[in-house]
């Protein structure tokens, strides 16, 4: 392990032979532990559904400037809807992503959503079908990032369902991510710096182009492409806080394409799996020892959120 990203399969997890299902809690904490990303497969996302979410988006991203910018909500901190191109800076970072963006957010009543003080989804008027099929998306990732979870909760020697009342309504959210074509030498900014994620677990769907590298433990940049048929998975801040680094939140980016691919966009879908602004990143009490003593402040996901968007020129102070 090291310099590639293990692959593991959930269906070994949901099956009934508690051998696999052993096999694979350990495989994929042994892959968090070491480089913090996995390849999963035999998760709940159809090929047809990535197919039709792609040509969705494409459709989307290629609407007229004005059109998108209906669909740019002042005042969410890109929460929900457009966020347009050069919005995004990564933690660290003088000049902006080279990217435009658009957020699917919970699906939950009204009622719910005021409780949680979530705002509701942004609906494209022009495409129906994108509305659709994002829901249908957001629905299969939340369900296969949920099984994954689990199998962190029992690597972590927690109650399987220790995540479940954190995430069966957070914060995630779906976000398809546009890079365009490069009109000329970028000076310094990249389609994505490199980065950590915020949340508990991303889960990414192969990106239409390349580009993606994660560092290793050597501070090594490798590449981290999903196969036909994969979803690449990995830790974030919050989980690394959690498990006072047990799991690893793994630095990662996009770099720009060779010259002769300047002329060609990227598209990549995400799905950020959040909790709800009350759950504690407390350090679990099993992650922290006389040599390995707590490396983090108490904060509780909301918190941490808030602090995280201000970094990222999302949200001003």
């Amino acid at each position: 392990m090291g310099n590639t990203i293990p692959q593991i399969d959930l269906e070994q997890f949901l099956s009934e032979d508690k051998s696999a299902r052993d096999s694979f809690v350990q495989s994929l904490g042994s892959a968090f532990s070491d480089i913090g990303f996995v390849a999963l497969r035999g998760h709940f996302l159809t090929t047809d559904l990535i197919e039709e979410l792609y040509r969705q988006i494409k459709i989307f991203f290629n609407l007229p400037e004005p059109v998108k910018m209906k669909y740019h909500v002042q005042g969410l901190a890109g929460q929900r809807g457009y966020t347009p191109f050069g919005k995004e800076t990564a933690k660290g970072y003088a000049h902006a992503d080279l990217k435009e963006f658009y957020h699917f957010g919970q699906y939950l009543t009204a009622e719910e959503n005021q409780s949680l003080q979530y705002p509701d989804n942004v609906l494209v008027d022009e495409l129906p079908e994108f509305n659709r099929i994002g829901k249908q998306v957001f629905k299969a990732l939340e369900q296969t990032g949920a099984a994954v979870l689990k199998g962190i909760a029992l690597y972590l020697d927690l109650d399987p369902n220790y995540f479940e009342e954190y995430v069966q309504q957070g914060n995630s959210i779906l976000r398809p991510i546009h890079y365009p074509p490069l009109l000329g030498e970028p000076s310094q900014a990249v389609r994505a710096a490199a980065h950590g994620d915020i949340n508990l677990i991303t889960l990414l769907m192969g990106a239409q182009g390349g580009g993606l590298e994660v560092q290793n433990r050597f501070g090594e940049w490798i590449p981290a492409n999903a196969q036909v048929g994969e979803l690449m998975i990995n830790m974030g801040d919050m989980m690394a806080r959690l498990t006072n680094n047990r799991l690893k939140s793994t630095i990662h980016r996009v770099i720009n394409p060779p010259k002769e691919l300047w002329s060609e966009s990227r598209y990549s879908i995400p799905f950020f799996m959040h909790p709800t602004a009350n759950m504690p990143l407390n350090c679990l009490s099993n992650c922290v020892s006389l040599e390995n003593p707590a490396q983090y402040r108490p904060i509780t996901a909301g918190n941490f959120l808030k602090q995280r968007l201000t970094e990222l020129g999302l949200v001003k102070i």
